[in-house]
């Protein structure tokens, strides 16, 4: 009887097969005195389908080695020790701001009645010590703001040891931006916006009442109305940290351009003590062009990601 061909007659029994190198016939053998055919693995850095790049949140959240700050090892105390001190620092050099501005309050309370002054409005004090508890309220908002940097600066170098180096290249810029950003909201609210308003509420009233206003009252609304302006125009900087982690990306940003005019109209009508539409849409306006702004900076970003030639 003819034996099979061992091309057809192997495969049909799954069986392997082992050449010789000298000639053409096919000898049988068990599995396990087979070689192995498998390939033997590529080493991990010449799998680049296998890497999946990090994004810029998975790498702020799990940073490399090399990113890591140098090895540093402090007990829990000692940190505790660190932050009560900074935190001393801190509240003391409020304190002394506070003293310093309240020694200025008076000069504090005309600067801030400068928007009505030259309209004919006059400040009453409705109850004993109305007027010194309004110089303590400004004296504070004032004495926090001048105290501001040496705060940051307390927070920073707390912070600054345990960060990485992308991380501490990052902390700068935010500060620094967040920073004049606040500082300029509060301008462009002395400057522009509370003098509208104002104006608004005076010439409605002309010819009907009087305008005689309570000291306390007409503070409580010019300081809320600088800080909200303040931190509103810090809108920007939070553009910015969600497109440096790739949450958000320019295009997006900017396709929502009809959710935005409708959610800066909202906030402005939130953020402004006043029901007066013109005061509302005078802050909702620099709301709309610093989110334009902001997406504008997330594009500049986004282009410096981006490989040189790409």
């Amino acid at each position: 009887m003819a034996a099979p061909r061992c091309g057809c007659q192997l495969r049909s029994q799954r069986r392997p097969v082992r050449c010789a190198a000298e000639g053409d016939q096919a000898s049988e053998g068990p599995p396990d005195e087979a070689p192995s055919t498998a390939l033997a693995p590529v080493p991990e850095d010449l799998q680049p389908q296998d890497r999946q790049e990090k994004t810029a949140l998975q790498s702020f959240l799990y940073p490399e080695e090399e990113e890591l700050p140098d090895d540093f090892t402090m007990p829990i105390w000692d940190h505790l020790d660190e932050l009560r001190e900074r935190i001393l620092i801190a509240a003391l050099a409020a304190v002394v701001a506070i003293l310093i501005c309240f020694a200025f309050s008076k000069d504090l309370v005309v600067f801030l009645e400068a928007p009505v002054a030259s309209q004919g409005v006059r400040f009453l004090q409705l109850s004993p010590g109305e007027f010194f508890f309004t110089t303590l309220k400004v004296a504070g908002y004032a004495g926090l703001l001048l105290a501001t940097p040496t705060i940051i600066y307390e927070i920073v170098a707390y912070v600054v040891p345990g960060l990485t180096k992308s991380e501490r290249r990052l902390l700068a810029p935010v500060i620094f931006g967040s920073s004049i950003l606040f500082y300029v909201g509060l301008l462009f609210s002395y400057e522009i916006l509370t003098p509208a308003a104002l104006k608004f509420f005076v010439e409605y009233a002309d010819g009907a009442v009087e305008s005689l206003w309570s000291i306390d009252q007409y503070f409580e609304f010019v300081l809320i109305l600088m800080l909200s302006t303040g931190l509103s125009f810090q809108v920007p900087v939070i553009q910015v940290l969600l497109g440096q982690f790739g949450l958000v990306t320019s295009q997006q940003m900017l396709s929502q351009w009809r959710y935005v005019i409708v959610g800066a109209t909202i906030a402005a009508a939130v953020l402004t003590p006043s029901t007066d539409p013109f005061t509302q849409m005078l802050l909702a306006a620099p709301l709309i062009g610093l989110y334009l702004g902001g997406a504008a900076c997330v594009k500049l970003v986004e282009k410096g990601k981006q490989p040189q030639g790409a």
